[in-house]
């Protein structure tokens, strides 16, 4: 009998051992359940999706470094566009003949770095519409300078930012010395010291480049009028929603009162 009762009570406490084990096992599961749930929640509604911004600081005024942020035209505009549709903007800065690379690589979600639109570039990425238009001018020495206008490169050693408009242009002049610099800053510093005798670039730089640097000068004839617009990998579902974006901000006057902040005579 008491076999049988040992028998018994063993059965049932191994019934409550399970029952015990399943209560624990169901709340685990239960509980890894919610937290999941909780986890992926928080991913959609804490923080707005990145996009990156690949771009060249030391472009003033449209971006340069100050007090340790990218600022300027190029990035307000690009944080205008990105808060309109939602996104965060992070800003990649590199090299200026690295921006094209790192867009159609994937590295970069688009380019802004008082970019034209070319041709040539074309072939490699998408362009938005234009959010502005510039001027490529010639920067020379005040005294004594061989270069009184665009005429007078020919045959001339003339310094660019590598990979520029400024670049493209001026490698068409016949007999020309092109002297290729990661930034413009470089190429007139050049300039400064004879090692050249003129630079092209676009002229709100130049502006800067020239205060930066007392002796020089830019000549009145603009060398090339071109436009400015964003880059984006060819096919990107991006380039309309940007297109939609700048037309907004244009009509309310977004875009200019950005470019009126650091370009006066606008």
């Amino acid at each position: 009998m008491k076999k049988v009762l040992s028998v018994i009570l063993a059965v049932a406490m191994l019934g409550v051992t399970a029952m015990m084990f399943s209560a624990c096992g169901g709340s685990a599961s239960s509980g890894a359940s919610s937290n999941a749930s909780s986890e992926s929640k928080d991913s959609s509604t804490t923080g707005a999706k990145e996009l990156h911004m690949a771009t060249n600081a030391a472009f003033e005024p449209y971006e340069y470094v100050e007090g340790g942020q990218v600022v300027g035209i190029d990035a307000e505009i690009a944080k205008a566009i990105c808060d309109k549709l939602g996104y965060k903007l992070v800003i990649d800065d590199m090299d200026f003949d690295a921006i094209i690379t790192a867009v159609t690589s994937g590295k970069a979600d688009f380019g802004m770095a008082g970019m034209t639109v070319t041709e040539e570039r074309k072939q490699s990425v998408d362009f938005t519409d234009p959010y502005t238009n510039a001027v490529q001018v010639i920067i020379v020495n005040e005294k004594n300078s061989p270069v009184a206008s665009a005429d007078d490169l020919e045959g001339k050693t003339v310094g660019v930012q590598l990979g520029t408009t400024g670049d493209i242009y001026v490698s068409d002049v016949k007999d020309v010395k092109v002297e290729r610099f990661n930034k413009g800053a470089d190429a007139v510093l050049a300039l400064t010291q004879g090692k050249v005798d003129a630079v092209v670039i676009d002229k709100e730089p130049a502006k800067a480049f020239s205060k930066q640097n007392p002796g020089t000068k830019i000549l009145d004839d603009p060398f090339e009028n071109e436009d400015y617009a964003i880059c984006l990998k060819k096919g990107s579902e991006l380039t309309e929603k940007f297109n939609t974006a700048l037309k907004d901000l244009k009509a309310d006057g977004t875009v200019d009162d950005i470019i009126k902040k650091y370009i006066n005579d606008k």
